[in-house]
């Protein structure tokens, strides 16, 4: 009898988080008849397995055991992410949301993106990482947090997933899903959560509604949604005027229809409140007083500022420390608290080894919770100490020590990176999703002071039953027609093939997807926007490994090359510029081996760019008039796409030069 009183508890823990009645509160309140056909048919196929799912579920609700798991609802509480695809608005709805709760004094100065307080994301206009926040609605506690939209951090909507019990999918009211809109959707559907679809920017005049909720619809069939989870709320906005409504005709005049929203479809946090503390951490901050914050969702329990807990690592290894402070999330800051009861995310201080993925249990009975699982890496870079005659002029931290400290702090927080180390000790390889993954990091880098090199990407291959794979991608590129040719004759190049080809929202404008090594990938961006004169939209996002595609080629210009030390001259320059395209500019301070242009043929070329005039008695009745190009201005993320196997990017805070690398000069003769 106990064993079968065990069975059925566990039964019905299982089934207790995603409740039939639950689901069926929120249907989609503009779907065309297409797809409510789908979904109707896909609903009698399962009709029989419902019912009898249902059935047991009832059964075992009603059973002595089930009452005795101690789970519970906080009403009182809704956990919610933001998740969509880069630029589709979801910072600035997030803005609005928290204007409307009143978050903010009415005479406060807020400025825009207000969740974008890191510098490079106000300097670029994305979000990098993820946070968190709070509003109050009707009573109910909504903790909200924010996540990036770019591919290349897809680990940090993976590891905040687990805190929350609903997703906001925010999707353009234009573009409709595009990639980056499948991989979350896909995470959060492999969580089982409920998910509200917010058609974003409903106020732009090429708005389609209709097509983008049918997109969505087909995208939720596609990634093997259950029907409850095919059976969601669609709540039409507009982020940046603060307004929404059931359809897209009838916009109320704030965001209460998706506050209602929230709360009817959002289930609320199922927590054994007398079970044995469990907190995950999925997020760690920094404080200069505080140390550590370690940052996660209770499970069970109730957590207590000064009490003890055990730590527990995913392989079972314990250690036992003390909360020091406890702090909650409300309206847009932190809080002290004395006690976190279960359901609602919680900052903790105090342990400061505390890593992501580590559970805080109870120091008596407590046990680990299941780690976080990233995505592995795709892509790798090379770092290594500056080694070019400007080392240490314009960088604090300059040894191999100071570089390989900082790279493994970083692991500390980015699980979707990792760092090893290389052929010499003062070499580390770096793998991440993509190279702005990586680029960053570097950017970050420099501006704390650190001077260092950087190889080209290279892409993380894979050996198969013997057989060599590589990681692919799937690019959507967005080109007028008018460019399609030139557009589709550079992704074939680069052993793309095309999978999908229709007209996006803009009246001659065409949507192309391609399924692309991440090779080819690297350079491509600059390359689109050569080729469209500067309209194309480039978006990617990590589909499997393949086979090997081949050999591509993806520069097909070579370097100019400084063959001395020097001051630039502009009569040096003016020879030069017929060379190719240079980056420098005169009295630019340059070193042998550092790339000063680009060739306008194949392959490099040695170049004197601090060559004098040479001085005579002969009087000239008229100075020459020298006129220069304007110097080509390469940023970080240029310089990574241009290098090739021969070169280097050196990186300091004042600067970002290319250089050849020496020991590759050295092998290749």
């Amino acid at each position: 009898m106990q064993m079968q009183a065990a069975t059925t508890t566990t039964a019905a823990r299982r089934l207790a988080p995603k409740p039939q009645p639950q689901a069926n509160r929120c249907r989609p309140s503009s779907v065309s008849v297409v797809a409510a056909g789908r979904s109707r048919r896909r609903s009698a196929r399962s009709s029989l397995r419902a019912s009898a799912s249902l059935d047991q579920e009832v059964k075992e609700r009603a059973s002595p055991a089930a009452g005795k798991s101690g789970q519970a609802t906080r009403r009182d509480v809704r956990n919610i992410a933001i998740v969509a695809h880069v630029d589709h608005g979801k910072t600035t709805l997030v803005d609005s949301m928290l204007r409307q709760a009143k978050v903010f004094r009415d005479n406060q100065v807020v400025q825009e993106r207000i969740m974008d307080s890191n510098d490079l994301e106000r300097e670029r206009g994305i979000t990098i990482l993820s946070k968190n926040t709070s509003i109050t609605y009707k009573g109910t506690k909504i903790n909200i947090i924010d996540t990036p939209g770019h591919s290349d951090f897809g680990g940090e909507v993976e590891r905040v997933l687990n805190m929350v019990e609903g997703v906001l999918l925010v999707v353009d009211s234009v573009e409709g899903p595009m990639p980056q809109t499948r991989f979350v959707l896909k995470k959060a559907l492999e969580f089982g959560h409920a998910v509200v679809v917010v058609v974003n920017k409903i106020d732009r005049p090429t708005a389609r509604p209709e097509f983008v909720v049918n997109s969505t619809f087909e995208l939720f069939i596609e990634l093997n949604a259950t029907d409850e989870q095919c059976d969601f709320q669609t709540v039409y906005a507009s982020g940046i005027k603060g307004k929404a409504g059931l359809s897209p005709e009838n916009l109320g005049d704030d965001l209460g229809p998706l506050f209602e929203a929230i709360l009817r479809c959002i289930p609320e946090p199922r927590i054994e409140k007398d079970g044995a503390l469990q907190l995950l951490v999925s997020n760690t901050e920094y404080d200069e007083h505080k140390g550590r914050i370690a940052i996660g969702r209770l499970h069970a329990g109730e957590l207590q500022r000064g009490m003890e807990v055990k730590v527990c690592t995913p392989d079972d290894a314990c250690r036992i420390s003390k909360i020091s402070e406890l702090f909650v999330y409300q309206n847009f800051s932190r809080v002290p608290v004395d006690n976190v009861s279960a359901g609602d995310i919680c900052a903790v201080c105090g342990i400061n080894d505390i890593m992501i993925g580590e559970t805080i249990a109870d120091k008596v009975s407590g046990t680990p919770l299941p780690t976080i699982k990233i995505e592995e890496p795709t892509v790798r870079m090379s770092f290594s100490i500056n080694t070019s005659p400007f080392v240490g002029k314009e960088g604090k931290y300059v040894t191999s020590r100071n570089l390989r400290d900082r790279l493994y702090r970083e692991l500390e927080r980015n699980l979707a990176m990792k760092v090893e180390d290389g052929e010499t000790a003062d070499t580390f390889l770096v793998s991440g999703r993509g190279t702005l993954h990586l680029t960053i990091l570097i950017e970050n880098m420099r501006r704390e002071g650190f001077e260092f090199m950087i190889g080209p990407p290279k892409v993380i291959n894979k050996t198969v039953d013997g057989k060599l794979q590589e990681p692919y991608e799937i690019a959507a590129v967005e080109v007028p027609e008018e460019y399609m040719g030139s557009v589709v004759e550079l992704l074939g190049k680069r052993r793309g093939q095309m999978v999908d080809m229709q007209p996006s929202g803009p009246e001659g404008t065409t949507l192309l997807k391609y399924k692309i090594p991440t090779r080819g990938l690297i350079g491509l961006r600059n390359a689109v926007l050569t080729a469209s004169r500067g309209t194309a939209i480039l978006n990617t996002i990590f589909d499997s490994y393949g086979p090997w595609a081949g050999d591509l080629s993806s520069r097909d210009q070579g370097s100019l090359v400084a063959f001395e030390d020097g001051s630039t001259t502009s009569y040096a320059l003016l020879n030069a510029q017929e060379r190719g395209i240079l980056f420098v500019s005169p009295g630019q301070d340059v070193y042998k081996g550092q790339i000063v242009g680009i060739h306008q043929r194949p392959g490099d070329l040695a170049i004197n760019v601090c060559k004098k005039k040479a001085a005579t008695n002969v009087r000239s009745n008229k100075e020459t008039t020298v006129v220069l190009d304007e110097a080509l201005s390469y940023s970080l993320d240029d310089c990574i796409e241009f290098i090739q196997e021969d070169e280097l990017v050196e990186v300091t805070p004042a600067s970002i030069r290319m250089c050849k690398n020496p020991k590759v000069s050295k092998k290749n003769r």
